[in-house]
């Protein structure tokens, strides 16, 4: 593959498209089923005596806190290994923690095949779009990004239709099922990655330059965006069920939207990106991420409510490719420090959505059940961060 600076407008090469659905895979793999396929396997789990429902949870927490080990590793793998090798085992990886997750031999074993498959996606989330965007135009990337994260959108979809069909021939038979899709994606990954980095500075920087405000500050926005989106990716279906009285069937056909939503949103995100800057639409995505996030806190007909489900579906994923063209924009032609800037805007996400998610939990559990004041703080941490990035954007340094 190529490795020559590409014009603003170049078209994507077969080649680039080729690893564009390397990418896709990584992400749907990593991200989309890793994480996504254990909400409906949840209860599941519990109604077959697997594991109680606390040590349920935990074993869900410990796919987030595999996810903050991979975002902290990435970097490092990435400067002794070849990307695409890494890519390959973190695929690799992934797959054999579904197989693993179908004979239930006990807790710790359960937890270590969480934590691995967590420990995956951080690092295909880190490596897999900055090692094929430096090859694509910049006039292209929000495109290509957002192909490529469609694979969470597709992966939530996923949770919502496949893993129930799964879950009519039996609990084991779900897992084995789940790997051997994770398998086939990863086959069709495997020779599909960029061979060489693109051109630009140096592998490696010992000496980088102290990252300016306005990426430090991207670093919190994006934080904060992860936070903002918790209440609907915890409650939104609860709300719904229990909230709203309306039962869980319903809950589930908002679930759907949500899912609809999480695919559509990555690819819309990064055309409107490609036309109006990442700087411009991420700001446009704060506004109305805030608004969506809100909407089930002023008891919404449900119209609004769908729209909410939709949009904020949308953003789950979508805000990804938007953050990460930001980075490029802030970072042009230094592919290895643009590397270095989207793990710790990972780590960001990571901690911050975990932090959120934790919290939010308590005060559920010890305010008596009010979601409003859930979606009410979400939507104040979206808006927190578009404050932050538009005080960053007037400072001058």
């Amino acid at each position: 593959m190529t490795t020559r600076a590409m014009p603003d407008h170049a078209p994507i090469s077969p080649s680039l498209w080729r690893a564009t659905l390397s990418g896709l895979s990584g992400s749907l793999v990593g991200i989309g089923l890793a994480r996504f396929s254990y909400t409906p396997l949840l209860p599941a789990i519990i109604a077959a005596g697997w594991f109680d429902p606390s040590a349920a949870a935990y074993l869900g927490a410990a796919n987030l806190a595999g996810y903050l080990g991979g975002a902290l590793l990435a970097a490092p793998l990435a400067s002794r290994f070849r990307t695409a090798a890494v890519l390959n085992a973190m695929m690799l990886l992934a797959t054999a923690a579904f197989f693993a997750s179908a004979w239930p031999i006990d807790f710790a074993w359960f937890f270590v095949w969480r934590f691995a498959s967590g420990l995956a996606g951080g690092v295909i989330m880190v490596l897999a779009a900055t090692s094929i965007l430096p090859h694509i135009a910049p006039a292209r990337r929000g495109l290509v990004s957002g192909a490529i994260f469609m694979g969470v959108g597709l992966g939530i979809a996923a949770s919502g239709t496949l893993v129930p069909l799964l879950l009519r021939q039996g609990l084991s038979e779900t897992w084995i099922g789940l790997g051997m899709l994770s398998l086939v994606l990863t086959a069709l990954a495997w020779g599909g990655w960029p061979k060489h980095a693109a051109s630009g500075t140096a592998a490696h920087h010992p000496h980088a330059p102290r990252p300016s405000l306005r990426l430090r500050a991207l670093y919190v926005e994006y934080g904060l965006n992860a936070a903002g989106l918790v209440a609907h990716l915890l409650f939104l279906v609860d709300y719904v069920a229990r909230g709203r009285n309306e039962g869980l069937a319903a809950g589930a056909e908002y679930w759907v939207l949500f899912g609809i939503g999480a695919v559509l949103g990555p690819v819309i995100s990064g055309q409107i990106a490609d036309r109006i800057g990442f700087g411009a639409t991420l700001r446009l995505a704060f506004v109305i991420q805030a608004i969506a996030v809100l909407v089930p806190a002023i008891n919404p007909n449900e119209v609004a409510l769908m729209l909410s489900s939709f949009v904020v579906g949308a953003f789950t994923p979508g805000i990804v490719p938007i953050v990460l063209g930001r980075v490029h924009e802030l970072l042009p032609h230094a592919p290895a420090q643009q590397k270095a800037a989207w793990s710790r805007a990972t780590t960001s996400f990571a901690v911050l959505q975990a932090a959120a998610a934790y919290g939010m939990s308590y005060l559920f559990a010890h305010d008596g059940g009010n979601y409003a004041l859930l979606f009410i703080l979400a939507a104040a941490a979206t808006l927190l961060a578009l404050v932050i990035d538009l005080a960053a954007g007037r400072s001058r340094r």
